[in-house]
């Protein structure tokens, strides 16, 4: 939204802006560093670990610096490291309501800046307040209506029926600029750290047989309906917390083809029960929703997120975010990510039509477009303006009223480079004796069966979506090859691309959880500050989400982690070892 920021929200913005950088410039100035090439010599194969893969992005994927934010060499091959460097710009500073070139913020949104939730560049830190503003905070609040719930074994589940409320937007917004209310009051949401005790539902102690314990935690979040400034408030609901995962060789996932992972599919489809929202065990196929239609309605397999929502990287989580978590409009999006719920509210809050009547005249005011002579033609505009989002596709009508798209074609498209061409850090001490241990014992207790090791690319030839198109036409260039490439790779991202089930207290909305990349994650304390892992930062170390695997007896890892559970010490630290060197 184009407009001045008032006195005080320019300070704080300073002050956040300050410690921004200074917490972004300390763990980039740990990460930056080539790795020790102690291994004597690197990149050679031996008895356990081929050659190919101390490259876990292959060889146009892989960077050896211990760094979650480096160039991929095929990025670089393509003389887009320019283009790379002013796309990680986008995503390393914060947005603001007027300045160039990151303007655009609200007037409602989720975070300022892309690097809050992913510091330096990987998975979200555990939280015990939701706080926007907190560097780390990767938390999604995830706010459904729990109607196909049930328990079995004292545990609480959810299923795929399990639908979003409708009154805050699926990644709902705790921040909105002035006059505005944030649909949701982060000040009232609540954090509590539970302890699972004594047993687990599967019958495992926490404590394994040579007598070393382990402790297994779970969150529980909580919204007063009071914290919903909306009309009307959502009833029947409950809340889970989903936090973000690395985006580094995100590109080279993408790459995988469609076939490749059907092919993956109909090998588990036998032996577990596979998402019916994805799997047609019947006809061994595709189910028909697990199709999702892009932007230009071309309908692709849907392989990103947890819950497998997105098809392409260009409509992927991170594209998506440049906009909806911001608020930015650009030309294919000239519209916000909002709720008519909230639009309603805020155009019946006589505070918020005071405010406009009061500020609203002035033409280089924030609140000018909802600006009218009459109080009830101030709450009218408030309401249209305000519900053009997805459903209403506000378009020329947002355009008139806001002016025109506040992310450029050109930026977006750096952006897009810069989000395909991260690299994957190579893998580190695969000459360790213990490493080849733990990679031995991991496949022998059957962990690969769900972190599949590898993968070939084939063509990688990605989706375009309008706004690349435009920026291409306009510069007379050809969309289908000015983004990177990763074709025909061998990969090393230790996942199936299919989503499973754990069972777990306090579980993931619907249970179904796709099975995270492992490469990289040992770098994870030392680039990052913390270790934290699965979908919302429970197990704070390795052992613990492994053990999360064998919470109940139902779950599809729950085999694999009671033949860990059983490992004498020595193996079960070879194991860890192994995943913090991939």
């Amino acid at each position: 939204m184009v407009n001045r920021l008032s006195t005080k929200s320019l300070l704080l913005l300073l002050a956040g802006t300050l410690a921004f950088t200074a917490c972004s410039d300390e763990n980039n100035a740990g990460s930056l560093g080539e790795l020790e090439e102690k291994e004597n010599p690197f990149g050679v194969g031996n008895d356990v670990f081929t050659a190919a893969e101390w490259y876990p992005g292959g060889e146009l994927g892989t960077t050896k610096k211990a760094s979650y934010s480096a160039v991929a060499p095929g990025a670089e091959a393509m003389g887009l490291e320019m283009s790379f460097n002013k796309g990680e710009d986008f995503f390393e500073h914060l947005y603001t309501y007027t300045d160039e070139p990151r303007k655009g913020l609200g007037p409602a949104w989720v975070r300022s800046s892309c690097l809050h939730c992913h510091p330096s560049y990987g998975h979200g830190k555990r939280q015990t307040e939701y706080r926007a503003n907190t560097i780390g905070n990767g938390y999604l609040l995830v706010i459904y209506h729990p109607d196909e719930a049930f328990t079995e074994d004292g545990v609480r589940y959810t299923t795929a029926s399990s639908s979003y409320i409708s009154e805050v937007t699926g990644m709902p917004q705790t921040k909105a600029m002035e006059p505005f209310k944030a649909p949701i009051d982060e000040n009232q949401i609540t954090i509590q750290w539970k302890n699972v005790e004594g047993v687990m539902p599967s019958g495992i102690p926490l404590q394994f047989p040579d007598g070393e314990k382990f402790a297994l935690i779970y969150p529980e979040v909580s919204i007063p309906v009071t914290a919903f400034n909306t009309n009307p408030k959502p009833t029947n609901y409950e809340v889970r917390l989903e936090s973000t995962i690395g985006i580094y060789g995100t590109g080279l996932l993408d790459a995988i083809s469609t076939e490749d992972m059907k092919a993956q599919y109909a090998k588990e489809a036998p032996y577990v029960t596979l998402n019916p929202a994805m799997w047609d065990k019947a006809n061994n196929d595709w189910a028909a929703t697990a199709y999702y239609t892009l932007a230009d309605d071309t309908k692709a397999v849907k392989k990103f997120t947890y819950a497998m929502t997105r098809a392409s990287l260009q409509d992927g989580a991170g594209a998506n975010a440049i906009w909806n978590i911001t608020n930015v409009t650009r030309s294919d999006r000239r519209y916000l990510y909002s709720t008519v719920a909230w639009a309603k509210a805020m155009s019946e809050d006589p505070e918020v039509i005071s405010y406009i009547r009061q500020h609203g005249a002035d033409a280089s005011s924030l609140v000018h477009p909802y600006y009218a002579k009459t109080d009830a033609e101030i709450s009218q505009k408030v309401l249209n303006l305000l519900s053009m989002n997805t459903a209403a596709k506000g378009g020329d009508n947002y355009t008139a009223a806001f002016g025109e798209p506040e992310m450029s074609d050109k930026d977006y498209y750096d952006f897009m480079v810069w989000h395909r061409g991260l690299a994957v850090p190579a893998a580190r001490d695969l000459n360790d004796a213990t490493v080849q241990r733990g990679k031995t014992v991991f496949n022998q207790i059957g962990c690969a069966t769900c972190h599949r090791p590898s993968w070939q690319t084939r063509e990688d030839n990605y989706w375009v979506d309008n706004s690349i198109k435009a920026y291409a036409s306009e510069n007379g260039l050809n969309a289908n090859t000015i983004l990177p490439k990763f074709a025909y790779q061998t990969i090393w991202p230790y996942t199936d691309m299919v989503q499973h089930r754990l069972f777990m207290e306090n579980d993931i909305r619907t249970g179904w959880c796709r099975t995270t990349p492992l490469w990289g994650r040992g770098l994870s304390l030392r680039l990052t500050g913390a270790e934290d892992r699965l979908h919302d930062c429970r197990a704070r170390n390795e052992i613990e989400a492994i053990m999360w695997h064998a919470y109940s007896k139902q779950s599809d890892g729950y085999s694999a982690a009671k033949k860990f559970y059983d490992l004498p010490k020595k193996d079960r630290d070879a194991v860890v070892k192994f995943l913090r060197s991939i």
